[in-house]
């Protein structure tokens, strides 16, 4: 794997020189990897980007081009920026920290734990920013797909988004998670060539505008590719597209093939659904699909599910890839514990601030799920490993609802890298989009709503809500 090690920001390396020249390059810290608020107004997030991150830092090294470009950075003096001698450091280093993390396709929520690395302070802060950059986007666009998937209401979903994605590694991240989050398929070839996703697509207006009349362009199209024919019927009249596609559709069926479906790409996708639907099973096409494209999200596939339209399938490109009405999850990576090395105790760490969704968690964070007798997630609760758990928990976003969680919690961060060699196994991809669908079911049907959710009960145990409201007075009063 080609050096990514500069894929970061300076301010990680400039802090990471000061760790190498103050002698504290070594000292064990624990960082926390986490998001404030769940995406899209939604009352959940599903964790993606998790196998990637792992390739990165396996991966991570300084190559001989990447120490020479260091080497012209110079400061305001004009002087070289670093040392030569932690140029070298940095050439032979490798990463050697322990990294705890959530699976892909889990359900999660705002304040817990998707990553917790801990080891050489310098090493931690070195990866803050390719990690964020790694898992904030897929766990965006997980999400979404997720969210349009559940408006969908077990129609496939086809991601479309490509042309609209934000350059060749978005376009490949953004086919991944999406369907990690649920959709079916994507017309993105190259993401089905290197992740294994089933890939669909037919033809464009401009194969339609290529011929001298519609419905020979289908029939071109049919004889072409007999079993593959979704037909694109909005380029010209969209009824008189579906009743051109129809009698395309006989002569396929002549033939011994069938006619997939009609695609509708503009117009009043309720009215012309209807009308199409009406026109294939007169003719006898109850199977052929009404795919439906042209700007869709969880929100308007709602309102047309509400409306009345006849749709089955669910092209949905910009508005998923994009993370539409959220560009981006706003994850953090936080300092949460810190010591010379693992004879000596930990010396918590926490950030204040004015706004009380901003003041992180201190400690080495764990997160327990709890379930019902149903199995269905009832609350999640995180603790402080070497604190213990107590009885109780304290409400995250409302530190004065205090609450008994039941029975025993399972543990969401699992062990991924011990000293940096790989101790986990990423699972298919297709396996953690079937653990996407599965957490779903078991959340509480008023979290999974689309609009104005509950909120799932998520609590700091009341050890660590001890210890946090302790580092919080302590740092206010100046000791």
């Amino acid at each position: 794997m080609p050096s990514l090690a500069l894929l970061t920001d300076l301010y990680q390396l400039t802090m990471a020189y000061g760790y190498w020249r103050l002698g504290r390059a070594e000292e064990e810290a624990v960082f926390h990897l986490f998001f404030r608020r769940a995406p899209f107004r939604g009352g959940y997030a599903i964790a993606a980007g998790l196998e990637s991150a792992l390739d990165y830092l396996r991966a991570l090294h300084f190559d001989a081009s990447d120490l020479e470009y260091l080497a012209t950075l110079t400061g305001n003096d004009g002087a070289p920026l670093f040392a030569a001698e932690f140029l070298e450091y940095l050439g032979g280093l490798r990463f050697t920290c322990d990294v705890d993390g959530i699976p892909e396709g889990t359900a999660v929520f705002a304040h817990e734990p998707l990553l917790r690395i801990r080891g050489p302070i310098l090493q931690g802060q070195l990866v803050e920013t390719p990690l964020l950059n790694i898992l904030n986007f897929s766990t965006l666009i997980a999400t979404k797909a997720a969210r349009v998937c559940s408006a969908a209401g077990g129609e496939a979903v086809l991601e479309f988004g490509l042309r609209r994605a934000q350059g060749i590694d978005g376009a490949l991240s953004a086919s991944r998670a999406a369907y990690l989050g649920g959709c079916s398929a994507t017309s993105n070839v190259l993401a089905g060539k290197r992740y294994g996703i089933p890939v669909r697509g037919t033809h464009a207006h401009s194969w339609v505008m290529s011929f001298d009349d519609e419905r020979e362009a289908f029939a071109a199209y049919a004889e072409a590719l007999p079993n593959n024919c979704v037909f694109l019927v909005d380029t010209y009249d969209t009824i008189e597209g579906v009743r051109r596609a129809i009698a395309v559709g006989e002569q396929l069926r002549a033939r011994g093939h069938a006619l997939a479906g009609v695609r509708l790409d503009s117009g009043d996708l309720v009215a012309l659904s209807q009308a199409a639907r009406r026109l294939l099973d007169a003719a006898g096409f109850q199977d052929a699909a009404i795919v439906a494209s042209n700007d869709l999200d969880e929100l308007e596939i709602m309102r047309l599910h509400a409306a009345g339209a006849r749709i089955s399938v669910w092209g949905v490109g910009t508005r998923l890839v994009t993370g539409h009405d959220q560009p981006a999850l706003g994850g953090v990576y936080k300092l949460a514990a810190v010591r010379g090395d693992a004879s000596q105790p930990w010396q918590y760490r926490i950030k204040l601030s004015e706004e009380p969704i901003k003041v992180s968690n201190p400690g080495v964070q764990q997160v327990l799920r709890h379930r019902g007798a149903d199995g269905g997630f009832v609350c999640d609760v995180i603790h402080e490993t070497e604190l213990g758990t107590g009885a109780a928990a304290h409400r995250i976003d409302a530190p004065s609802e205090r609450f008994v969680p039941e029975g025993e919690g399972e543990p969401l961060l699992v062990p991924l890298l011990r000293a940096g060699v790989p101790v986990y196994t990423p699972p298919p991809l297709a396996e953690s989009r079937a653990r996407t669908l599965a957490q779903l079911e078991r959340l509480p049907a008023g979290v999974r709503k689309l609009q104005e959710p509950e909120r799932y009960p998520v609590g700091l145990d009341e050890r660590l809500q001890t210890l946090k409201d302790g580092l919080i007075a302590k740092a206010r009063s100046g000791a």
